[in-house]
Parts: structure tokens; C-alpha cells; sequence
């Protein structure tokens, strides 16, 4: 199976190549502000030109936005906009036109209705101070030298913090091939990321025929419908709140940079903030190496995965819950499961967000009209039924895809109109919040969904 795979490793460069680094990455800041000021100015006089009454097919020619036109016209222009081009590579001016030419396209497509999503703003200039530092290579020399270099092109032989050996026995052994390299600082330390193109052997898991029902959640991170252990929410920026608090007190009694004054920062304020970002970085390296032993375990042992379709960026409006639920990492889970499925033989299924998990009785499907978030306890008054409600969520997620395969036909069937669709809640779905409208006018908003409006693969499948 032919796939697509990034390898990423810390780099340890001397002080000569971070200048070099820091030079090329702004040479990217330098193209993409350069091609912006091109198009803007061309679509001004356009617009200028309009309200002259000038006809259309008079006007000055627009300006490709294509990155091979905007590239071929900074070759014409560079040694005058920037005579110091020679010094990096040009792998750094055509990262900056190519990321111009997509937020272009971006922009442009999300006019049109094209792309989906929330509306994409048109591309604004990036600042030194604000923006990201980072440079892709895709021709020239990239390459691994041993087992602790790299090699790039005009940068040269830098060291790795860590070893390459697994992505250099690839290489030699003709299974991958590296398509680009990018240099991104980020966590405090320059990384280098490898595209690779590499064949991944068909896998199996280790039950292929079993299917799991996943119920994320802040109490519990994950419950489970086959009654594995549940896997408890580390909560690692909470646990780390107090460390922070102190070190960003530190921080603020030293004196650091003003950018009205001028005023350079102190060595003490460099060493505080130096400590506080480290704490954060260990935040979220926890987090996101708790992650993939959950997202790992799970797609090597089960052939069917199911979670839901929460609405998370809707969720984190919710002041009360954002960092709790940004804390939590519900879409990075999802989206690590996306591909190690894929890896491993499995799939992954996404229930409706508009599924009822958590109000549905996994013994005699009933619907309850109200459950909620204090109530953690689920007591069926048709069946009997007490269980914990995350379990009951899971195990309603589980068998959400046998009722599918086998045609069964709506989810629920408990004859009293709780079976219909339940409509657009507060942000997260109606398990977030109480609303304050009669029963009645829930349940009469719409039919019930199908099977495969209920239940759908990933596209990615």
C-alpha cells in the first residue's frame, strides 16, 4: 500500500546555520509579501479603472495568481526588490509565492462557494514578529547523512537531536522516497519534517471482525463499549496550571520588551520566559503522546471503529468548557484515527452528530426527551436500565452499525416520536446543553434520518 508519511526529528544546528535558517525563512516572508503588493496593486487599478467607465475589455490584464506565473515574474524583478537573493536558496522564494498561490485560491473558492467551511478572509501580509518561521525544500540536495545528519540544499550538513536511522534504512533499502523537507521552528527548537512517499505492507488488526463503540469526554477521555478500561482525561494543562501561573509571575517582574520604548529584554526576562515556554511545550507533548498510544491501540486491535461527529469548534465557545475541551484533543483523536485505520485494515465510522448516544437506552432503544450533563447516571424507565451514560453512549455507537449493515431500519423504535430527528442544538449538540423549548417542538422538526445519514465512512476510507 503506497502511502503518504511525514517523518519529523529536532534539529540541533549551530549558530551560523540558524542565522542561515532564520535568513531563509525570511526570504519567504519577503516573497509572499512581494506577490501580495503585485496583486493587490493589480486589482486596484483594475477597480480604478472601472470607475473611470473604462470597459472591461480595456482594462489593464489581471494578474495570474498562478504560482508558476507569480514566480516567473519574481525572476524578472528580483535583483532589484531584493539583491541579496543569491544568499539562500530558492527553494525559500518559491515556498513564499506557492503559499500565496493557495491562500489565493482558497480565498477565491470560498467567494464562489467552492470550498466549504467558514468563509476564508482574502490573504493579509505577515509581520516579523507574528509570523511563522518556517521554509519547505523540494528539489536539490535532501538527504540523511548517517544516522544523526541531514543535508539540505545551500544550509548544508545540519545535526539531528535525534536519530534518522528508521527513515534512513528506508531510503536505502528503495521503499520511500523523500518528496520535501520543511524547517519550521516551533516548541523552542528548529524541526525538520520529510514528506515521504513510502510502501507501507497490508496489515491486518488483531480482531478484524469486532466493532467498538468510542465516547469521548472530559470526565473520562474515552469509554468503551466492549467493556475495556476506560481511559482517563490526564487533564495535563490543569495539572500543569500551577506551574505556569508561578512562572508567568515570573515573567511579568522582569524586564522585557517594549516595542513602543524599544526596550530590549533583560537576560533574567529571557531565562523566565525561556522556562515558562518549556512547561507549555511539555503540555502538549504529553498530550499529544497520549494520543497516539490510545489512537495506536485502538486501530491495531479492532476492524471497526465508531465515534461521533462532535461540532468541537462550536463546543469551545463555550468559555466554561474551551480550555477543558482544547485540553482534551477530541479532534486530534479523530483525525489520528483517520489514517492509522487506514494503516492497520480497519475503518473508521462517524455517527451523525444528531444521533442520540447518550439519551438512547442501548437495551430497548428508548429516547429520553431531556438528559442533562449533571445526570451521569442513565436510568431507562421502559427497561430498567442503570449504567453509566458514557458506556450507554458507546455501546449505542456499536451496535448504531450493525442496525446500518443489516437494513433495520431507523435507529430507534420506541413508537412515541422520540425516533425523529433531533434538531440543531447549542454549540456541541443538545448533550451540552438544557434547552428551554416544550418537548413537543423537538420532536416534530423532521423524520428521522436513514441509516446512511446516521452512520458514514470517512471520505478518507
Amino acid at each position: 500500500m503506497r502511502v503518504v508519511q511525514a517523518y519529523r526529528f529536532a534539529l540541533d544546528p549551530t549558530p551560523r546555520q540558524v542565522a542561515v535558517l532564520a535568513s531563509h525563512c525570511g526570504a519567504v516572508r519577503v516573497a509572499f509579501n512581494w506577490g501580495l503588493a503585485q496583486v493587490k496593486a493589480n486589482l486596484a487599478q483594475r477597480e480604478a479603472e472601472r470607475s473611470y467607465g473604462i470597459p472591461e475589455d480595456q482594462l489593464t490584464p489581471a494578474l495570474s495568481w498562478s504560482m508558476y506565473s507569480l514566480r516567473k515574474r519574481w525572476n524578472q524583478v528580483k535583483d532589484e526588490v531584493a539583491p541579496w537573493w543569491a544568499g539562500n536558496s530558492k527553494e525559500a522564494y518559491a515556498c513564499g509565492l506557492a503559499r500565496l498561490a493557495d491562500a489565493l485560491a482558497n480565498w477565491r473558492d470560498s467567494q464562489s462557494g467552492k470550498r466549504k467551511g467558514p468563509k476564508v478572509g482574502f490573504p493579509r501580509f505577515k509581520t516579523k514578529r507574528r509570523a511563522a518561521r518556517s521554509v519547505r525544500f523540494t528539489t536539490g540536495t535532501i538527504r540523511l547523512d548517517g544516522n544523526t545528519h541531514v543535508v539540505l540544499p545551500v544550509l548544508g550538513r545540519i545535526r539531528t537531536h535525534e536519530p534518522v536511522g528508521k527513515l534512513a534504512r528506508l531510503l536505502a533499502e528503495g521503499g520511500a522516497r523523500i518528496a520535501s523537507a520543511t524547517v519550521r521552528w516551533v516548541e523552542g527548537r528548529w524541526h525538520i519534517s520529510f514528506t515521504v512517499h513510502t510502501e507501507r505492507a497490508v496489515a491486518l488488526p488483531a480482531r478484524p471482525d469486532a466493532v467498538i463503540g468510542v465516547d469521548l469526554g472530559l470526565k473520562t477521555l474515552a469509554v468503551f463499549s466492549d467493556g475495556r478500561p476506560p481511559v482517563p482525561n490526564p487533564r495535563h494543562l490543569t495539572t500543569a496550571a500551577r506551574k505556569l501561573r508561578r512562572l508567568s509571575r515570573a515573567v511579568s517582574r522582569k524586564h522585557g520588551p517594549d516595542r513602543r520604548t524599544r526596550q530590549r529584554p533583560s537576560q533574567r526576562w529571557l531565562r523566565a520566559n525561556s522556562a515558562r515556554n518549556r512547561a507549555e511545550y511539555r503540555v502538549a507533548a504529553l498530550r499529544r503522546d497520549g494520543i497516539h498510544q490510545l489512537t495506536t491501540s485502538l486501530a491495531r486491535t479492532y476492524g471497526t471503529i465508531v465515534v461521533e461527529d462532535l461540532n468541537v469548534a462550536g463546543m469551545i465557545r463555550n468559555r466554561r468548557l474551551a480550555r477543558a475541551l482544547s485540553d482534551a484533543g477530541f479532534g486530534e483523536i479523530r483525525r489520528q484515527l483517520a489514517y492509522k485505520t487506514t494503516w492497520h485494515g480497519g475503518r473508521l465510522l462517524v455517527a451523525s452528530r444528531w444521533f442520540p448516544s447518550s439519551k438512547t437506552c442501548s437495551s430497548c432503544g428508548a429516547v429520553k426527551a431531556k438528559l442533562p450533563l449533571r445526570v451521569r447516571t442513565y436510568v431507562c424507565e421502559g427497561c430498567g436500565l442503570s449504567m453509566d451514560r458514557d458506556e450507554n453512549a458507546a455501546r449505542n455507537l456499536a451496535s448504531l452499525v450493525e442496525r446500518t449493515v443489516a437494513g433495520s431500519g431507523p435507529e430507534t423504535r420506541n413508537g412515541r416520536g422520540a425516533d425523529l430527528k433531533t434538531p440543531p442544538g447549542g454549540a456541541g449538540g443538545r448533550e451540552t446543553s438544557t434547552p428551554h423549548r416544550a418537548p413537543t417542538a423537538r420532536i416534530r422538526r423532521g423524520p428521522s434520518p436513514t441509516p446512511g445519514e446516521s452512520l458514514r465512512t470517512l471520505e478518507t476510507q
